[in-house]
């Protein structure tokens, strides 16, 4: 059997629902694949992912959320879901017709993957499963809680003086490296700078900050798990900091039929820090849901 030849990743920009934004794209072979990052993340939290797939010629899709990112800021008086649930499903149409009408699957982490559930909720011909990872929305929001105590960032925040890009990238390194993963001391170094690359001053944080205040109500109620019909995946680490992974006793209480696999040793972003074992899980997913 001929063997598949590696994608390149490319990395471009493209308009959706009007807002301008970043994608890392891999032409290939389907099911493809629409990846939605988490609160405060970028398309970049995908990389190691996308690397495998490639690997295999599989088509991929990552964009930076509306927010973040390398994207347009959200709209003001508009609420923050609805406008990344506009924004996910013009970047899963534009997937689907760029890969000849086929079915797509939609993984997606924290934020994301609550973006994922949502859009299953509503889901037609266009999605054949989805792949939540640690999704938000479905335990009480503490996360946001668990960001803004941070004490190393209060102080960032309310630095008489201006601090160098330097510094604020370092701090929200750090943020980063106890949050999202189970051995922080042990987060690759290019992984860390790819996310602080998009936080280099006190306002960008104070921004995203805000948007998660935006947020919280919102991601009290966000679902009506009971209206998904397309097959689910549960991802989720069992050191996973941000979101408890309890929450995934009401998709199951809605659909009994969902797979959940709980990663041992893994924080909040599996994608990252287990990329291998995500990977092998979507491979699958895509068997299961009737890849050929």
């Amino acid at each position: 059997m001929r063997a598949r030849r590696r994608e390149p990743l490319v990395e471009h920009r493209l308009e959706l629902d009007g807002f301008a934004t970043r994608a890392l794209e891999l032409e290939g072979d389907g099911p493809p694949l629409l990846l939605l990052h988490g609160y405060a993340d970028s398309a970049d939290t995908w990389r190691r992912l996308l690397d495998r797939l490639g690997a295999r010629g599989r088509r991929a899709l990552a964009v930076d959320l509306p927010g973040f990112g390398a994207a347009d800021p959200l709209r003001p008086g508009e609420p923050v879901l609805e406008q990344l649930d506009r924004f996910a499903a013009a970047a899963l149409r534009l997937l689907i017709e760029e890969s000849g009408g086929e079915p797509a699957i939609v993984a997606g982490n924290s934020l994301g993957g609550c973006l994922a559930l949502r859009a299953a909720q509503q889901a037609g011909d266009e999605l054949r499963a989805i792949a939540p990872i640690a999704p938000a929305g479905l335990d009480m929001p503490s996360w946001f809680g668990v960001i803004e105590r941070d004490p190393v960032l209060r102080w960032l925040l309310a630095s008489p003086v201006p601090l160098p890009g330097a510094v604020v990238r370092a701090v929200v390194g750090e943020v980063y490296r106890q949050l999202a993963f189970a051995r922080p001391r042990e987060a690759a170094r290019e992984v860390v700078e790819a996310f602080t690359a998009h936080h280099a001053d006190p306002r960008t944080v104070a921004r995203i900050l805000d948007t998660g205040r935006r947020l919280l109500p919102e991601l009290a109620d966000p679902f009506r798990l009971e209206e998904i019909s397309v097959p689910v995946l549960l991802i989720w680490g069992d050191r996973d900091r941000m979101v408890p992974h309890r929450g995934a006793r009401r998709v199951l209480d809605a659909q009994p039929d969902t797979e959940v696999v709980l990663l041992e040793g893994v924080g909040h972003c599996p994608q990252v820090e287990a990329a291998e074992r995500v990977d092998a899980l979507l491979q699958g997913l895509c068997a299961r849901s009737g890849d050929t």
